[in-house]
């Protein structure tokens, strides 16, 4: 039985290793990605049935974009599906990231940098994709405020996951997880289980949350 008393209000998702995932199983590096969307549906249920208020997933970044097309192709259409999947649920998406790219999916142009509501909207759901942690920090500056970045609609974050073992933000939300906890995970992403979940929430019970006081 799980002991959890204190909910993080805001999870960020790092979901790594899809690429790794399909190599040990004799696949094409790409082929992970698809197997990465069905773990994104069961951990925001999770998630919304034990109070997270928001929950942002890192799709993919402009660096990303240096990879094979094949491998672009691929981690693009599992950022649209994963977004299709959440969709209908009560939920309110939100996408950011450079949409005037042509390397930003025509298919999420609805939800570009602007949050669409859907029955209840019982958690917040936003997805990076095609996000340039520089461009961001650009907009704020330009705005003469880290208050008016391009991700300013999504809030601070309590506490980041990362599956795949790396140690290192990637450039994750730099204005949002500047007080973040840190969980990381061995296992990869494809390789999602609910209790993933709970060894982050049992281990977040353990920290002292004091944003520098």
């Amino acid at each position: 039985m799980y002991n959890i008393k204190k909910i993080p209000e805001h999870i960020g998702v790092i979901p790594d290793g899809n690429r790794r995932w399909a190599i040990d199983r004799g696949m094409e590096k790409g082929d992970g990605y698809a197997y990465g969307v069905r773990p994104g549906i069961v951990l925001c249920d999770l998630m919304a049935s034990y109070g997270v208020k928001e929950v942002t997933f890192y799709g993919f970044t402009k660096d990303n974009n240096k990879r094979p097309k094949l491998q672009r192709d691929s981690f693009t259409q599992a950022c649209v599906d994963s977004v299709n999947a959440v969709a209908n649920k009560d939920a309110n998406i939100l996408v950011v990231g450079n949409e005037n790219s042509p390397l930003f999916p025509n298919e999420l142009l609805p939800y570009a940098n602007k949050r669409v509501n859907f029955g209840s909207g019982k958690i917040n759901i936003n997805f990076l994709v095609n996000y340039d942690w520089k461009l961001d920090l650009e907009v704020g500056i330009k705005n003469n405020s880290l208050k008016n970045t391009m991700s300013k609609d999504i809030a601070k974050i309590d506490l980041i996951i990362r599956w795949g073992g790396r140690r290192r933000l990637s450039g994750f939300l730099p204005v949002q997880s500047v007080y973040a906890d840190f969980f990381v995970l061995d296992n990869y992403w494809p390789d999602f289980k609910e209790e993933d979940f709970f060894a982050a929430m049992e281990w977040y019970q353990t920290c002292d949350v004091t944003l520098g006081g």
